[in-house]
């Protein structure tokens, strides 16, 4: 008897199950997109706007861009929150809006405060679209992917922290300031428009009981992020002045190289926490990015520095979606966008009480002290990985994928 091979239609037919959520997956990653690169946008051009035409010094620069971290650290768990009890695309919408008004706000004549209100809406818009696309990717991708689809919806993230600066420079350069608050007023509407067009799925929770504003299955995931956070204050705020002081300099190609890193890193190691697990991935990323700041403390020549940040970036890729997946697993999904909302934040509270102890640590024991006590850090997210499993922390089963056909 003869069996004949399948046909190229029957060869594909698994995979076009799949597009209803490629598709999807693309509109959130562009509705988020949008928002961030809106926000990425002001960043080299308040600091220039706070001392130039408000005339104001660097305390004040400090307080505007720090603003934003503030709302951002609250608006997730109440983002999570919300996208539980009436959706993911309506608290990705809000957001959008909010980021719109951020925008507009900086039109306004109402000097340093007028700038820090502004900062405190984008900080609320960017925290309330970052959680409702990370919940609504982990609720579309198919269950052998969800760690993957977590780390590219990262790079919504940081592909448009790349790129918004450099948009902004230019429009500054070439228009002023007026072309900045309007790309950054405008384009978040965009991404409104288009998370518009998704179908949410979801189904709200009406009679959810009370839970802690972390979530439990959060808490220890979370302050791994917060721990592994360390290293990008460390990388981004001392590297440069490191470098320098050793007469080695380039201190801008190593934080390019971390970055360029991540992005790759995302890009081809994405399924590893699927196929391997999310523990055994967290504890291994948290040593390599341990390492990778070992090397950058002791890198005597700036390739050496490149080296460290390169395999730095290679631990922190690894490691955020990792522990998002930690958090999904042992969670519910009744309260999943609760539980990421709140693990989400810990990376804020992490550079927002990491940069300002690297700071003191750099004071009393010098730049290459900052570097050890952030690979410390990262190596104790490992370690909080390897606690994060235990059986108390099974709080519910793994919901089903209503865009995917089970077979």
């Amino acid at each position: 008897m003869t069996v004949k091979p399948p046909n190229a239609t029957q060869r594909l037919r698994p995979s076009l199950h799949h597009r209803p959520v490629i598709a999807a997956f693309l509109r959130i990653f562009i509705a988020g997109f949008a928002t961030f690169l809106a926000a990425g946008c002001v960043i080299p051009v308040l600091p220039r706007y706070v001392t130039g035409p408000l005339n104001s010094g660097p305390i004040a620069v400090g307080i505007v861009i720090g603003a934003f971290a503030i709302s951002a650290i609250v608006s997730r768990p109440l983002a999570g929150r919300l996208a539980d009890r009436y959706g993911r695309r309506l608290v990705m919408v809000v957001g959008t809006v909010a980021a719109s008004c951020a925008g507009a706000l900086y039109f306004l004549p109402l000097d340093i405060p007028g700038l820090i209100f502004a900062r405190l809406v984008l900080g609320l818009g960017e925290g309330f679209v970052f959680t409702a696309g990370i919940v609504w990717t982990v609720d579309i991708a198919p269950q052998s992917r969800r760690a993957q689809a977590i780390g590219l919806w990262g790079l919504a993230l940081w592909t448009a922290m790349s790129l918004g600066p450099l948009t902004g420079e230019l429009l500054l350069s070439t228009m002023g300031y007026a072309a900045v608050w309007a790309f950054a007023a405008i384009v978040p509407l965009l991404g409104a428009a288009v998370a518009l067009t998704i179908r949410d799925d979801h189904t709200p929770v009406t009679n959810a009981q009370k839970q802690p504003w972390v979530p439990r299955e959060a808490l220890r995931p979370g302050v791994g992020l917060a721990l592994t956070s360390i290293g990008w204050s460390a990388l981004a705020g001392f590297a440069v002045l490191m470098l320098q002081g050793r007469g080695v300099g380039h201190g801008a190609a190593v934080f390019t190289a971390f970055a360029s890193s991540v992005v790759i890193a995302r890009l081809v190691l994405g399924r590893l926490p699927d196929r391997i697990g999310a523990a055994r991935t967290a504890i291994g990323a948290g040593c390599v990015e341990a390492v990778g700041l070992c090397v950058v403390a002791v890198a005597g020549s700036w390739p050496v520095a490149v080296v460290g940040a390169v395999v730095m970036g290679l631990g922190f890729s690894v490691l955020y979606p990792s522990l998002a997946l930690l958090v999904v697993d042992n969670g519910s999904i009744e309260r999943r966008g609760a539980a990421l909302g709140a693990f989400s934040a810990f990376f804020d509270l992490g550079i927002g009480v990491g940069a300002p102890l690297a700071g003191v640590v750099a004071v009393a024991f010098g730049y290459t002290a900052v570097f050890w006590l952030a690979a410390a850090a990262a190596a104790g997210a490992a370690l909080l990985a390897a606690t994060a499993t235990r059986p108390s922390y099974r709080l519910g089963g793994r919901g089903k994928n209503p865009l995917v056909r089970r077979t």
